[in-house]
């Protein structure tokens, strides 16, 4: 079980379009980091590069979903078996 430094809302991060990455201030004056994919994956660590703290992010899985529509099979394609 990791022990967390904070737990730090989403809305609290600065988002760079670019790396598509999350960010929110270290005390030890870098940054935690966290991807939007790692978001999407369900991921709600963001680590900092510099030492050994982390946070956890508070955030609605939902609004990260990526939308991929899968269809169900037909009947005709699930008769072919």
């Amino acid at each position: 079980m990791s022990v967390f430094h904070d737990e730090v809302e989403i809305e609290d991060f600065e988002y760079d379009e670019e790396t598509e990455t999350y960010s929110y201030p270290c005390p030890c004056g870098d940054r935690f980091l966290i991807t939007r994919e790692d978001l999407e994956n369900g991921e709600d660590v963001a680590t900092c590069p510099s030492c050994s703290l982390i946070v956890r992010v508070i955030y609605d899985q939902e609004q990260f979903m990526c939308g991929e529509v899968v269809s169900a099979p037909t009947s005709k394609e699930l008769v072919k078996c």
